[in-house]
């Protein structure tokens, strides 16, 4: 297997780099020797992880899509039939951290099927394999000498430390440094435990986590608008925030109609461009972003909570096309506008702030709705401008 998967700098192979290359670097970040022979002795390459980068469903599926799978109506039963049978739990957890039960519920069901699909590969192979061939080294270097900690600590074996491809672990798929930093302990067994069949430490450690990323008990992550006909679509996007008074002005309404609520500061987002659904997102919205940045994620898992309590679907409409740009598309569209002069302050494939301003001044230059959204369409006519500017 590991004759498949790409060298590191200097062509090094993957058991050498583990015993020399990577043990320097743990042991200069205080992991004790043995400590790490112990537990990287069995760590293995696993091509697979690497190769399994690109296939995240909420980067690759349109929106439209990802909710079908991330807010199906099994899903949303097993919600409600989890928040049931860990009520107590659910209770404890939202007393100590103030998050609500429906989020924890969705962001378990999302992550894990409620614990039903916790992963079983070593989280030190995973780790260790990313940061050995994977596309962002650095980053999961870090997760492995956060690994090595937490086994260092005497939390888990380095043998019962499993998870998923990503190098996520347990039931809400935490990764090291979030468990080193955000790890809470409700299971009474002195140590924090999310590997085991009982979630109540994973399920502590996500609210812990929101809870200290600023998550405002009992709002909503957002809701459903009605936008007017002549509403000004260069307003929208998360860079801009604006006080209800201010939307209220510009004739939004919520999708049954009724007055905008006032939480705050909220932007309006768009996530599939003009005409179709629209959203009013708050502040618990970037708080579900920190837990993972994609937008498609935050959406789902707010949506899946609503729906865990009894709310309804969205109302507004989808694209017919399932065919959107992925990941490579959009960082063309990304490479395309800063080339035209519009920074996108993002180069990654993925579909930040800055994005959603270039791509909005790039329509407003051309005489299109400013929505920010990108489409085929779009990449299509940046590619031909793009073509007849260099002929």
């Amino acid at each position: 297997m590991e004759d498949a998967a790409p060298s590191p700098e200097g062509g090094t192979d993957f058991r050498t780099w583990v015993e020399t290359t990577m043990r320097e670097r743990a042991l200069a970040r205080m992991i004790r020797a043995s400590v790490y022979d112990g537990a990287m002795k069995d760590a293995c390459l696993l091509p697979d992880v690497i190769d399994l980068q690109d296939q995240n469903p909420h980067r690759l599926l349109p929106i439209w899509e990802y909710l079908d799978v991330a807010a199906s109506p099994e899903r949303i039963k097993n919600g409600r039939l989890s928040i049931r049978r860990h009520r107590s739990l659910l209770v404890e957890v939202e007393r100590l951290f103030g998050v609500d039960p429906e989020v924890i519920a969705a962001i378990w069901g999302l992550e894990t099927g409620f614990g039903a699909a916790r992963g079983e590969l070593s989280v030190l192979s995973s780790h260790a394999s990313l940061a050995y061939g994977g596309k962002r080294r650095s980053v999961h270097e870090e997760e492995l000498i956060a690994a090595l900690r937490i086994v260092q600590s005497g939390h888990v074996t380095a043998r019962d430390m499993r998870g998923n491809w990503s190098g996520g672990m347990g039931h809400g798929n935490i990764l090291p440094s979030t468990f080193l930093d955000f790890g809470r302990t409700l299971s009474g067994k002195g140590r924090v435990d999310v590997w085991s069949d009982d979630p109540a430490d994973a399920l502590a450690t996500i609210a812990h986590f929101l809870a200290k990323h600023g998550w405002r008990r009992g709002q909503p992550w957002g809701y459903e608008l009605t936008l007017p006909p002549d509403f000004d679509h260069a307003v929208t996007g998360t860079e801009q925030s604006f006080p209800t008074a201010t939307w209220e002005s510009c004739g939004l309404s919520t999708a049954d109609g009724a007055r905008i609520p006032d939480y705050g500061g909220a932007s309006v987002l768009l996530p599939a461009g003009a005409g179709r659904v629209a959203l009013m997102v708050l502040r618990n919205y970037h708080v579900l972003l920190r837990y993972n940045r994609s937008r498609n994620y935050a959406i789902a898992i707010g949506h899946l909570a609503d729906r865990i309590g009894g709310g309804k679907p969205f109302r507004g409409s989808w694209p017919d096309d399932s065919h959107v740009p992925g990941p490579d598309d959009l960082r063309e569209v990304q490479i395309h506008l800063n080339a035209l002069g519009y920074a996108t302050q993002e180069l990654d494939g993925t579909e930040g702030p800055g994005t959603d301003r270039a791509v909005r001044a790039y329509q407003r230059a051309r005489g299109l709705v400013p929505d920010g959204h990108v489409s085929n369409a779009l990449l299509e006519r940046l590619r031909g401008e793009r073509a007849e500017g260099q002929a």
